[in-house]
C-alpha cells in the first residue's frame, strides 16, 4: 500500500465491501472545492482546490467496474482509466499515478484542463443511468498530485526507467506544446535520443502562455517537464526551427525523424470597420503578454492594455481565459460578446459557470459589425448586430442570423478578439516540399501522422488548426508508434 491517507486500510476495505451496484451508484458525484469568486479575482491562484484523500476514495468507489469500459474509448491517449481508478479506491495513490503515466505524459495538466465532460466521462455507464458520471478528471488530477506532492515531501528527484534500452537514433520535435512533449514521452521511452526544439524562452508552449494560472499553475507545469527531462529528453529553448536551425541541418545533426508541433499561434481577426484601433489586441497576444512574460505583475516590464470596460469577442476557453483574465487585471466591467447562445457556447461548462460567479456579464447572440474611435484613435464602443437561432450549420451547432435593423452599441475601451487561431505558417514556409492544406495546416495521413515527406510527422494545431490539450496529446501518441514502426523497420 502507499503512503498514508486520512483513513486507515480497514475503512476503506469495509467501504468497498460493503457496496453493491446500487449503493455504489447512489453516492453524489463529488463536489470539487474552490476559491471564493470574491476572493480569487483578486489574485491568480487556482481556482480548483483538487479532492481530499476521501473524497477521492469515496468518488472512485462509485466506478462500476463496467466489463466493457467505454471511458478507455472516449480517452484520446487511451488511459486505463478503469485500473487507475480502482487504486485510488484501494488507496494505493503511487500505483494509480503510474497507471497514469503508461499512457500520459502530462496527467496533472490533463486532470485539469482536458474536457472530460466530452470524452472520458461522456462514455461513462452512469450517463445511461441518468446521472452523473464518475469524476475520472477530479481523480486523474488527484493522482498526479498526490505523487508530485509525495514525491516533494520525501525528497524524491524525478528519475528515468533504467531498464529502457537506448537504440542510437536521434528524433527533433519543434515545439513543446502538448503534442510535442507526449510525443517525446514515448519516444523517449522507446530508446530514442529526444531532443525538442522551442522558439520561446520557456517550456511548455500554449500550456505556459496561452492558459492562465489560476486554471493551470506553471509550478504544475514544469513538474510535468521535469519528469520528462528525467526520462532523458532534452529541451532547447529559443530556437526557431526553420530559422535557427533548417530542415536540411537537423539532418546534418544527425537526426532520423522530425516531429512538428508548432502550433496555431496566428490569431484570426473578423475583418471588421475600426479593427485596428488602439485597444482591440488578440487573446493570443493578450495572454501571452501576461501569462508568459509577466505583464501586470510587480517587477514585470512588459507593458499591456488595460480598460474599465473589457470585451472579450469569443465563446471558447480562450474567451473564457481572457475575461477571467481581464477581471484579474482589475477591470470594472468584462462581458463575453459571443454570436450564438450560452447553450451553443464552445467553451467547458465549468468555465463558463466559474466565469459567471466571477462577475463576467454574457452578451450573446450579438455579434461585433465595427468599433468606433474616441479623438484619440481608442476605442471607445463597438457596434453589435443582434442575432437569432436558425437552423443547425456543420457542426450541429444552430447558425445565428442577423435581425435586420437590430443594432446596439455598447460602451468599451478595450476589446480582445478570440475568435480562432490558424496554423504558425513558419516550418510550411520553411520546407516548401511539405504539402499544406489550403488552411495552412500541414496535411498527414490521419492514422500515422506522417506527412508528404517521409521523415517528418505532425500533430496538435499544425494539423488540425486548432485542437484541446488531450486531442494534441493523442496526435502525439500516434505519430510516436507510427514513426518508431517506421524507423524500426516494421511497415
Amino acid at each position: 500500500m502507499d503512503q498514508n491517507t486520512s483513513r486507515d486500510a480497514k475503512w476503506r476495505e469495509e467501504l468497498r465491501n460493503s457496496l453493491g451496484a446500487k449503493q455504489r451508484s447512489s453516492i453524489p458525484r463529488t463536489i470539487m472545492p474552490q476559491l471564493n469568486a470574491a476572493y480569487r479575482i483578486t489574485c491568480n491562484h487556482e481556482v480548483n482546490q483538487g479532492l481530499s484523500a476521501e473524497q477521492a476514495i469515496i468518488e472512485a468507489t462509485r466506478c462500476l467496474d463496467c466489463p466493457d469500459p467505454q471511458c478507455i474509448h472516449g480517452c484520446p491517449v487511451s488511459i486505463n482509466i478503469p485500473s487507475f481508478i480502482k487504486n485510488v479506491e484501494r488507496g494505493e495513490f503511487l500505483t494509480a499515478a503510474a497507471v497514469l503515466k503508461q499512457t500520459s505524459a502530462l496527467p496533472a495538466v490533463c486532470g485539469r484542463v482536458c474536457p472530460q465532460e466530452k470524452q472520458c466521462e461522456s462514455r461513462c455507464i452512469y450517463n445511461k443511468m441518468k446521472k452523473e458520471p464518475v469524476a475520472i478528471g477530479y481523480l486523474e488530477r488527484f493522482a498526479a498530485d498526490f505523487e508530485r506532492m509525495n514525491n516533494k515531501a520525501n525528497g524524491i528527484e524525478p528519475s528515468g526507467d533504467s531498464s529502457v534500452v537506448k537504440n542510437g537514433r536521434k528524433i527533433a520535435v519543434v515545439g513543446s506544446g502538448p503534442a510535442g512533449l507526449s510525443f517525446a514521452g514515448d519516444m523517449i521511452k522507446k530508446g530514442y535520443e529526444v531532443t525538442v526544439y522551442e522558439a520561446l524562452h520557456e517550456i511548455g508552449g500554449v500550456l505556459k502562455y496561452g492558459i492562465p494560472e489560476f486554471r493551470l499553475p506553471n509550478s504544475v507545469v514544469e513538474a510535468e517537464i521535469d519528469a520528462l527531462r528525467a526520462e532523458g529528453v532534452e529541451f532547447v529553448k529559443d530556437c526557431v526551427i526553420g530559422k535557427t536551425i533548417s530542415y536540411d541541418q537537423l539532418h546534418e545533426l544527425g537526426f532520423d525523424g522530425i516531429f512538428v508541433a508548432s502550433g496555431a499561434g496566428l490569431p484570426r481577426f473578423m475583418g471588421i470597420p475600426g479593427e485596428n484601433l488602439i485597444g482591440i489586441m488578440s487573446s493570443n497576444e493578450y495572454l501571452t503578454r501576461i501569462n508568459l512574460m509577466g505583464a501586470g505583475r510587480p517587477g514585470e516590464d512588459t507593458p499591456v492594455l488595460k480598460g474599465n470596460r473589457v470585451a472579450v469577442v469569443g465563446g471558447g476557453n480562450t474567451a473564457m481565459d481572457s475575461v477571467r483574465t481581464a477581471l484579474r487585471q482589475g477591470s470594472e466591467k468584462a462581458m463575453i460578446v459571443y454570436r450564438r447562445s450560452l447553450e451553443e457556447m464552445p467553451a467547458r461548462v465549468e468555465e463558463v459557470h466559474h466565469a459567471q460567479e466571477e462577475g463576467v456579464e454574457f452578451i450573446t447572440l450579438c455579434n461585433p459589425v465595427e468599433y468606433l474611435s474616441d479623438d484619440k484613435g481608442r476605442v471607445r464602443a463597438m457596434r453589435v448586430q443582434r442575432m437569432e437561432l436558425g437552423e443547425p450549420d456543420a457542426s450541429g451547432r444552430r447558425s445565428p442570423v442577423p435581425i435586420e435593423g437590430a443594432i446596439d452599441e455598447i460602451e468599451v475601451d478595450l476589446v480582445i478578439v478570440s475568435v480562432g487561431v490558424s496554423p504558425n505558417p513558419l516550418i510550411p514556409h520553411a520546407i516548401p516540399e511539405l504539402e499544406i492544406s489550403r488552411r495552412g495546416t500541414i496535411v498527414v495521413n490521419e492514422e500515422s501522422m506522417q506527412s508528404s515527406l517521409n521523415d517528418i510527422y505532425a500533430g496538435g494545431d499544425i494539423v488540425r488548426g486548432g485542437a484541446t490539450v488531450i486531442l494534441a496529446m493523442g496526435d502525439g501518441r500516434r505519430a510516436a508508434a507510427a514513426m518508431d514502426k517506421a524507423l524500426s523497420g516494421q511497415d
